[in-house]
């Protein structure tokens, strides 16, 4: 992905203030930042679920800027996005949340779906819950079939807002397990989190916004032990002595 000069204004307020970023295959890109920075409207700017002002969002040589929403659609089947709440609904089994995109946007039959929908429960260590309903499970393993449900579309690139913010403490772990194996695997992420740690072990790039701008970026490294600017400093500073 590139983006090129992006803007979000909503009325006189800048929220995202002249991006310019480019996102390679295989990145892990973890952003950070205090809320209010334009974290989760930056994330949900990259597969056009806000509008935005002016600029450029290239996605496979695509600019998603002045798509008609049918066109989004189709580029959207490539970005799989998990957020905060885990949207499954609540009427259908586990197995059956996951074989629905599948079946109903891909055009894959029932036996295909199946398939891939137990072979992803596996993945995330929810094959036993293949039947239940999304009511029984905790929120960790609700978040997990949300991933896998992303996954089953077998997107290019996995969008995160967010993901563990919602859930317990000792359900966190569970979650951002799913996600290092998701890395390891070579999957292009872009994660907003909180999660230091995450960001230190998985990213490749950290990127700190703050102010509706990119304001420091590095390997988790450099922006964790050697930040050069006063406003990462500052965040790190509050957030890691907590």
């Amino acid at each position: 992905m590139q983006i090129n000069h992006l803007v979000k204004k909503f009325g006189d307020n800048v929220v995202l203030n002249d991006i310019t970023e480019t996102i390679n295959q295989g990145d892990v890109i973890v952003v950070i930042g205090a809320s209010g920075g334009g974290k989760s409207t930056f994330l949900r700017s990259l597969n056009r679920l806000n509008s935005v002002t002016s600029g450029q969002i290239l996605f496979e040589n695509t600019d998603l800027v002045g798509l008609s929403e049918k066109q989004l659609d189709k580029i959207r089947e490539k970005m799989g996005m998990v957020f905060q709440n885990f949207n499954l609904f609540p009427n259908m089994t586990v197995l059956e949340n996951l074989m629905l995109a599948p079946m109903k946007v891909k055009g894959e039959t029932e036996a295909q779906a199946k398939e891939t929908a137990k072979g992803l429960l596996d993945r995330v260590g929810l094959a036993d819950k293949a039947d239940v309903y999304p009511a029984s499970l905790s929120g960790g393993q609700q978040q997990r079939v949300a991933i896998a449900r992303a996954l089953a579309m077998s997107p290019d690139v996995m969008l995160f807002d967010e993901p563990t913010s919602a859930l317990d403490p000792e359900m966190v772990g569970e979650v951002l397990k799913v996600m290092q194996d998701l890395a390891k695997s070579g999957m292009t992420m872009v994660v907003v989190t909180h999660e230091m740690g995450f960001a230190r072990e998985v990213a490749d790039q950290v990127w700190f916004m703050d102010g509706g701008q990119i304001a420091e970026k590095g390997t988790p490294e450099q922006i964790f032990t050697n930040p050069q600017e006063a406003r990462t400093k500052d965040f790190l500073s509050k957030i890691l002595s907590q």
